[in-house]
């Protein structure tokens, strides 16, 4: 069963601080998004992560900003055992567990249709048999949707209606239905708390196909229902043999289709992120990739992130060593340790914007005492000349040593360099 779910998933699961929601109709079309964060404050909520077993009490030993709630048994199909009759164990559990740690940032999933829901059957559908479907009775989604904001309403103040919505692992009704379920979502739950986030389904970028046949269709009966979103969403896991440069294209592949499709510039998040993913294909083996190099990837995919105007990453996922995914976040893992220091670096810092010369990227960041950058390489090792007003080189283990009078900086993954 277990080598059945993990062959699922490599070929399947295509894998981001709160910005002031738009009214959808009033929002001008996507312009340039790498301008957007520009002269924003860093908030600790771009730095996300899903967590296993927080309904179990499980909590990270690392800081982060927001959590987002996915394969934490919490999904329609586990709470609505049958119609309208609730197990909400799970989901109380979580949100305590969150609260009890300082997290009132919680992105809620509502996806997974229970069997007793839908029609489509589908016994490979995640994350239960038959959750792929769309509801029979729209009716039964919107009193699930009513059921979750009323009792949570101050808890949870971010929904996303669906996840993967372009892969029939997750979903297998049209782009016309996810539209209107999305548009149902969103008029129930501000109806209830008008304060809330309503973050559009998530589309999985590495499948070429699924990506390209559902988004552009989605996005214009979306359109037609004049754009019931506050957030757009993608999961921008690349091919297993892939790296930041190939996540960066598949961000950059998802921005054009909505630059294309006239949609309104809202925030952008990477709602599920991580590397070395089996597949697409057996030409695409799951990589382990660990120490130095886990780390330098997971500080590049934020500051990716924000030269592509995306505001917000939750990787996927802090838990026990788990193969199929590449970088592993748990306690001492270089990932992780990568996550907490990049966060000492830019957490409450003024993000001044990024320039790459010869693949070589600088970022600016502005703080009290004056501007710091990180500096690191798209292609193996570079020499970066250090100003003179910097003094200081700190690596992402957190360690810091005087810069070499020379002002010479060799590295491939991202430094900081300050006063």
């Amino acid at each position: 069963m277990r080598t059945r779910t993990r062959n699922l998933l490599t070929s399947l699961i295509a894998v981001a601080l709160v910005i002031p929601m738009a009214t959808p109709a009033q929002s001008a079309p996507i312009g340039n998004p790498a301008n957007n964060l520009k002269g924003t404050v860093i908030d600790d909520s771009m730095f996300g992560l899903h967590v296993k077993d927080a309904q179990n009490g499980v909590w990270p030993s690392i800081r982060f900003g927001s959590i987002r709630l996915w394969d934490n048994d919490t999904a329609w199909a586990n709470i609505e055992t049958s119609r309208g009759v609730f197990n909400w164990t799970a989901l109380d559990n979580t949100v305590a567990n969150a609260n009890k740690n300082g997290m009132s940032d919680i992105l809620m999933v509502l996806s997974g249709t229970p069997a007793w829901a839908t029609n489509q059957r589908n016994p490979i559908a995640l994350p239960a048999p038959d959750a792929s479907g769309i509801p029979a009775n729209m009716a039964d989604w919107d009193n699930w949707v009513r059921a979750v904001a009323t009792r949570y309403k101050g808890k949870i103040k971010i929904y996303q209606p669906w996840n993967e919505a372009n892969l029939s692992t997750f979903y297998t009704g049209t782009p016309a239905q996810m539209a209107e379920l999305t548009k149902r979502t969103y008029d129930i739950i501000k109806g209830i708390d008008p304060s809330a986030t309503i973050v559009a389904p998530s589309t999985g970028t590495r499948l070429g196909g699924p990506f390209k046949k559902f988004y552009p269709a989605f996005l214009k009966e979306l359109k037609a229902l004049d754009w019931p979103v506050d957030v757009w969403a993608a999961h921008t896991y690349p091919a297993s043999l892939g790296d930041t440069n190939d996540r960066q294209e598949l961000a950059n592949n998802w921005i054009d289709f909505l630059k294309a499709a006239g949609a309104p510039n809202l925030p952008l998040w990477d709602t599920e992120n991580n590397y070395g993913l089996g597949g697409p294909g057996p030409e695409n083996p799951e990589q382990d990739i660990e120490g130095t190099k886990a780390a330098n990837w997971t500080a590049i995919t934020y500051l990716d992130a924000l030269r592509l105007g995306i505001s917000r990453v939750y990787m996927y996922q802090w838990g026990p060593f788990n193969d199929l995914w590449g970088i592993q976040y748990n306690e001492g893992a270089a990932g992780a340790v990568a996550m907490e220091t990049l966060q000492d670096w830019i957490v409450g810092t003024t993000y001044r914007g990024c320039k790459e010369v010869k693949r070589k990227v600088t970022c600016k960041f502005g703080t009290q005492s004056g501007i710091n950058q990180v500096v690191y390489s798209e292609a193996g090792n570079k020499t970066f000349k250090a100003k003179k007003q910097y003094k200081q080189m700190c690596q992402l283990d957190g360690s810091c040593t005087a810069i070499p009078a020379n002002g010479k900086v060799r590295t491939q993954g991202p430094v900081l360099l300050k006063r």
